[in-house]
């Protein structure tokens, strides 16, 4: 394939569809119909030699050469339109729906402060947010099912290469139990009454064995774990009306109308931190209201440098 036959027109259907994930919602983008956006692609295709995009559910997932090409294209793309037009996303005026995947745990923290801030900053703009299930984070944003996610990762330190991510902050743990529990009067718990004590635990769907369970299991120990939920503010409530202990994040019992219900003491074996970051889709990087969304939630909820 030659540059100079090329139809550079293409280049911009071409982003459309690595962008919206979707024929129709390319169509959409670029006010086009569906049919001129597949003839399009047909096109692309027949210049490049490969199929660029496959099916995959309601949707299209981009082949390897699609991605290879992906981050010089669009950024030759990005640099054209801002030396053609200088437009920035206006957040106070913006009709604009934005989505966040995230646990009961993260929305706690994150709903009531990023509302707040939509109110001032974008009052026309409206937030959606949408379960987490940890081991789905590459699935929910490449299919561009949300717009971000806010969780831990199954393993931090290894993610898909299209996925970009941002640290947040550091989820610090106690040991709850309610009030009257009959371990409350002590200030520190040993280790064999720790994992004596019935345990309840939060697993978000997609997970079977909570992750505080897999360290015990590479230390040799395990606990008497007898309960586990898929909310946060479940394994709370369990705890106040029970003689369960359970091991949580501090921050969030704080919030809680259980708080003054609930007694905390160390975790006599602290697991590995746990960090909640920002994720995103790499092609989302240039879109101006994706990155004043980011921005936000950083500006917002970094506590980590």
């Amino acid at each position: 394939m030659s540059f100079r036959t090329l139809d550079l027109n293409l280049l911009k259907v071409f982003e459309a569809l690595m962008t919206e994930g979707s024929v129709t919602r390319a169509a959409s983008a670029l006010t086009m119909t569906q049919p001129a956006v597949s003839n399009a692609l047909a096109r692309i295709r027949d210049a490049l030699g490969d199929p660029l995009f496959v099916r995959s559910g309601t949707g299209i997932r981009p082949t390897q050469r699609a991605v290879a090409l992906w981050d010089p294209i669009s950024g030759a793309l990005e640099s054209i339109r801002g030396a053609l037009d200088e437009k920035v996303f206006d957040s106070r005026s913006a009709q604009i729906e934005f989505s966040l995947s995230m646990s009961d745990y993260v929305a706690s923290l994150v709903m009531p402060a990023l509302l707040n801030h939509f109110a001032e900053m974008a009052p026309s703009a409206r937030l959606r947010t949408a379960p987490n299930t940890i081991i789905g984070i590459a699935d929910q944003l490449e299919d561009n099912r949300v717009d971000c996610v806010l969780s831990v990762y199954v393993n931090e330190a290894q993610h898909p290469g299209l996925i970009r991510s941002r640290s947040l902050w550091t989820v610090d743990y106690a040991c709850f139990m309610r009030r009257d529990h009959p371990l409350a009067n002590r200030k520190r718990l040993n280790v064999r009454s720790f994992l004596n004590a019935k345990h309840v635990d939060v697993s978000l769907a997609g997970r079977t064995a909570p992750t505080y369970d897999q360290f015990l299991a590479s230390r040799g120990l395990s606990r008497n774990l007898v309960a586990i939920v898929n909310h946060y503010n479940a394994a709370y409530e369990i705890v106040r009306q029970s003689d369960l202990i359970a091991v949580l994040p501090r921050d969030l019992s704080a919030q809680s109308r259980q708080a003054p219900h609930l007694h905390a003491v160390p975790v006599p074996l602290p697991a590995p931190p746990r960090i909640v970051s920002l994720f995103w889709h790499q092609r989302n990087d240039t879109v101006p209201a994706q990155r004043w969304l980011r921005d936000t939630l950083v500006g917002l909820f970094a506590r980590m440098e």
